[in-house]
């Protein structure tokens, strides 16, 4: 993974940029604008309280909405605007995976599925929202682990609605919005992805500092269970825990079913890492994840090139091409030789497998079914899907 692999995929996007075009700016301003010109016809009983204003993206990462919230209060925030991490190749992120709110100085952190989201306040204290990339999040009080001069790289705009609801459940509150005068139809927007909201499948939890995201869910497929993927424009990873120790001759077996790769390029690149796969994470907090290329030859291994990941995850080619799509697979890798052929001598446990979905580079869709995944210990079958 050299310069000049690098810069052949690089350019290679630009093309595909200059042939379907960017996508449309977002008006930050007029999302503002509607906002406050939609509260200032709403009916008293409505809304009880709210705070429109910019998350700055080129500072870490925390701004005060100046509202203070009350434990069990009612909340809905809207999002609009973008990121960019490179408007030449036209990467960016939107508020889903951008936008984060805290309530008091230290945390949890959380996120939306979508870019609205509502929640109830657990506790009182003061509301605060940041922006995570490029940074990454050290812990959940939403101390960013990564060299904060990153951000002075990334540019765009990110604005926030912040509506407390005068109601007793954020169902009756958009409800009252949408009976007063939506606006921009985002009440009714949030209503509906609420009510269509999924949980993740039983046993399995999103990565905390990627938050949550509406990619994986449960299905019946050919009438047995599994674990839908579909991905477009985000990213995700869903985590289920596993403690076994890590011993030679130790294999992962699956079932996976794909019908798009997020990636019309080489995955191995920085601005082209959008792949589909299922991980092992081990005891040292390193994780080998298995994935299926759209050109890359299968056994192809490479560190991710991620800044924040590149010392942590290894990525192993199964399989590659366009042939096979539409088709369930069984697929069976040696883990234990595996790690020692790429990522040195195996540390002592196994302790999570993962899903993994990235499609913020290219944006393009990308979907699976997995199924049937086990670890395999001589006699021994450990269930993990």
């Amino acid at each position: 993974m050299g310069a000049l692999h690098t810069a052949r995929v690089a350019a290679r996007r630009r093309a595909a940029v200059r042939r379907v075009g960017r996508a449309p700016a977002v008006d930050v301003a007029s999302f503002l604008g509607a906002w406050r010109d939609g509260l200032a016809r709403l009916p008293a009983g409505v809304v009880r309280r709210h705070a429109l204003l910019r998350v700055p993206v080129d500072r870490p990462p925390w701004t005060d909405s100046g509202l203070d919230l009350a434990s069990r209060e009612c909340v809905t925030i809207f999002g609009a605007g973008r990121v960019y991490l490179s408007r030449a190749l036209d990467v960016w992120t939107r508020p889903q995976l951008q936008l984060w709110a805290r309530v008091g100085d230290a945390g949890p952190i959380f996120n939306g599925a979508h870019d609205s989201h509502s929640f109830t306040a657990e506790r009182a204290g003061r509301l605060w929202l940041g922006t995570s990339f490029p940074g990454q999040w050290g812990d959940p009080s939403g101390r960013v682990s990564t060299d904060l001069r990153a951000y002075r790289r990334v540019d765009g705009e990110l604005a926030a609605a912040v509506v407390v609801w005068d109601a007793a459940t954020v169902e009756a509150g958009l409800d009252a919005l949408a009976a007063a005068g939506d606006v921009l139809g985002l009440g009714a927007a949030e209503r509906e992805q609420r009510r269509r909201a999924v949980s993740p499948p039983e046993g399995w939890r999103p990565l905390w500092l990627l938050g949550r995201s509406p990619i994986f869910r449960a299905e019946q497929a050919d009438g047995r269970p599994a674990i839908a993927c579909r991905t477009e424009g985000d990213v995700g990873i869903l985590q289920k825990e596993v403690s076994l120790p890590f011993e030679p001759g130790t294999r992962l077996r699956w079932r996976w079913r794909f019908e798009a790769l997020p990636s019309e390029l080489p995955e191995d690149t920085q601005l082209s890492h959008d792949y589909l796969s299922l991980a092992v994470e081990f005891s040292d907090g390193r994780d080998i994840t298995y994935t299926w290329s759209r050109e890359l030859p299968p056994e192809t291994s490479y560190w991710c090139p991620l800044p924040t990941w590149r010392d942590r995850e290894h990525h192993v080619v199964i399989r590659s091409g366009l042939a096979g799509l539409g088709r369930w697979h069984y697929e069976e890798r040696d883990l234990h030789a595996d790690h020692a052929r790429w990522m040195g001598p195996p540390p002592a446990r196994i302790v999570r497998v993962w899903l993994i979905a990235v499609s913020l580079f290219q944006r393009r869709r990308g979907e699976c079914l997995v199924a049937d995944v086990e670890l395999v210990q001589g006699e021994r079958v450990t269930k993990v899907a």
